[in-house]
């Protein structure tokens, strides 16, 4: 099971300005390029920051107002004021930039992007210099994979590689990303072990166990194979332990 790389889905050609780049140029080449934001870098190409759009309106949303006319944005913190204020692009950024490296796994810049509020991310080498740009889009793309292509992942590389399951014992349907699993695992506890695993792969929706039955209880507080009625192997019956309920989504 392999999640893919930042360095697969990321945009390669970067556009980037210059510290003293001046305010019409950063407006111009977010204007012909058609881009949201460029990284800002230094003399020795590292990154220094990022210009946005938002960087940039905030200059418009504050500007100095005529007499008679609604005066500038008064919610803005000091720090806010001062990029507004700001005429070149270290002035304007917002700094440090965020960023990533592009043997990043796609969790792993989602989880960044997530955290951090941002919708991209510049991707840099080990010297910091620009390589590509990933943004909430280009993430995305994982869940234009094909059904056919997630179920060959799972039967392969989760039940067959990782945890060594025969074909028969479970088998595995894929309609739109979303997973159902049915079948009899050895024991109880892989069940959500599986689970997890199957919804872990790109492009994976949701997954469903509630055809999923197992052999052997081995839950805490048993031991053994417990005969009770509707406690071992699968139970259609409504309630019943035997049929591990059970879905999640990623």
């Amino acid at each position: 099971m392999r999640h893919r790389r930042i360095g697969e889905l990321m945009t390669r050609e970067v556009v980037s300005v210059s510290g003293d780049a001046p305010f019409k140029e950063l407006a111009r080449v977010l204007t012909h390029h058609r881009v949201t934001a460029v990284p800002v870098v230094d003399g020795a190409g590292r990154v220094m920051g990022v210009v946005s759009e938002g960087d940039l309106l905030r200059k418009a949303a504050d500007h100095g107002a005529v007499p008679g006319d609604r005066p500038p944005v008064p919610e803005l913190e000091a720090w806010e004021r001062a990029k507004a204020e700001g005429t070149r692009a270290e002035e304007l950024m917002s700094a440090p930039a965020v960023c990533a490296r592009a043997d990043w796994t796609v969790v792993e810049a989602a989880r960044l992007m997530e955290v951090q509020g941002v919708k991209r991310l510049v991707v840099v080498d080990a010297e910091d210099r620009p390589v590509g740009v990933v943004s909430r889009r280009d993430l995305l793309a994982v869940f234009l994979r094909g059904d056919e292509d997630i179920r060959r992942e799972i039967v392969d590389d989760v039940l067959g590689a990782t945890l060594r399951l025969d074909r028969a014992d479970c088998t595995v349907e894929v309609r739109d990303g979303r997973v159902e699993l049915a079948g009899r695992l050895p024991y109880r506890g892989m069940v959500p072990a599986v689970e997890r695993m199957c919804a872990m792969v790109d492009g994976v929706v949701s997954v469903s166990t509630t055809r999923l039955g197992y052999e052997t209880d081995d839950t805490p507080g048993r031991h053994g194979t417990d005969d009770t009625p509707g406690r071992h192997g699968t139970d259609d019956t409504p309630g019943r332990h035997g049929t591990a309920a059970g879905g999640s989504g990623r």
